[in-house]
C-alpha cells in the first residue's frame, strides 16, 4: 500500500524519515500536494504493508492512503 504523510514541521518530516528507515521502509520527502494541505509543506511518500500502528508517530499531522481514485485520510492527529 502507498501512503502520504503530512507533518507539523519540516524537522518532524526529517525525523520521521529516519524513523521509517530504521524500520526498513524507504521514504521520499516531497512537497505536499496542495489538495492535501499541510502546515509545513513537506510530506513523506512511501510504500509498505506494515501494520498501520507502526506508521504513526507524534510528528505526523495526517496520513493518507493513496488509492486509484485519490487519497483517503486514514489518520488525523486532530481527531485522536
Amino acid at each position: 500500500m502507498e501512503f502520504i504523510a503530512t507533518f507539523f514541521t519540516h524537522s518532524g518530516a526529517v525525523k520521521y524519515k529516519r524513523h521509517m528507515k530504521s524500520l526498513g521502509i524507504e521514504v521520499e520527502l516531497l512537497p505536499v500536494p496542495r489538495r492535501l494541505s499541510s502546515d509545513c509543506g513537506i510530506g513523506a511518500k512511501f510504500t509498505t504493508s506494515a501494520d498501520m500502528s507502526k506508521l504513526i508517530s507524534d510528528d505526523i499531522d495526517k496520513l493518507f492512503l493513496v488509492e486509484k481514485d485519490g487519497e483517503r485520510l486514514v489518520f488525523d492527529s486532530q481527531n485522536q
